[in-house]
């Protein structure tokens, strides 16, 4: 939890207990559903909350914002963002059912009233549009930027977040070629300078 106040101070008591929960309940989880693998669970404030943070760090979401959170895995970076920004509503859709399980467990420990949760494929999400989607290391950003397209309101407020924002790493410029997109990268390690963020990106597309 250190690293994390290490780069944010501005928390609540709310947020701060519901940051420290974290890595119990992660723990606990773990215990009967692998989501995290052992190496990492030790440092999970690193390498899962302050990583998922970094959206955080670069974008200002206001409230009443809709975001979605695209194969949200154990539920980063869904969940730190969702106790981040309480005012913005997170759904948080994975194909796996049994990561999503994790999710809602962990959203309804937290008592995260912003969060919801569907176990589906991003394909198959209809009827509904975001203004944002969030998405860590799922797939190649021209996927991504594909499935993202359809279920991104078409915001004309430019000041608002919008389009799609992941977090990649390594050498990403075959990646992006193939997208067809022209994104905004941020390198992590120069908001976080932890040896664990080189090579570590924020990339967004609108």
């Amino acid at each position: 939890m250190e690293t994390v106040l290490k780069y944010f101070a501005d928390f609540t008591p709310k947020q701060l207990d519901q940051f420290r929960a974290l890595e119990p309940l992660y723990r606990e989880w773990n215990e009967k559903i692998n989501v995290i693998s052992r190496k990492d669970i030790d440092s999970l404030y690193e390498k899962h909350v302050l990583h998922s943070l970094a959206i955080a760090a670069v974008a200002d979401l206001p409230d009443g914002l809709q975001v979605l959170d695209l194969g949200t895995g154990g539920g980063f970076p869904g969940i730190p963002l969702a106790i981040f920004f309480p005012g913005v509503h997170f759904h948080l859709v994975d194909s796996i059912g049994k990561k999503i399980k994790v999710v809602e467990g962990v959203a309804e420990a937290l008592n995260l009233q912003n969060v919801t949760t569907a176990h589906s494929r991003v394909e198959d999400i209809k009827n509904r549009k975001f203004d944002l989607v969030v998405s860590r290391a799922v797939a190649p950003l021209k996927d991504l930027w594909q499935w993202s397209k359809p279920l991104v309101k078409k915001n004309a407020d430019e000041s608002r977040p919008s389009g799609l924002i992941c977090l990649k790493g390594g050498d990403l410029a075959q990646e992006i070629s193939e997208s067809g997109a022209r994104p905004k990268m941020v390198n992590i390690y120069k908001l976080f300078p932890e040896e664990f963020f080189q090579e570590k990106y924020v990339v967004a597309v609108r």
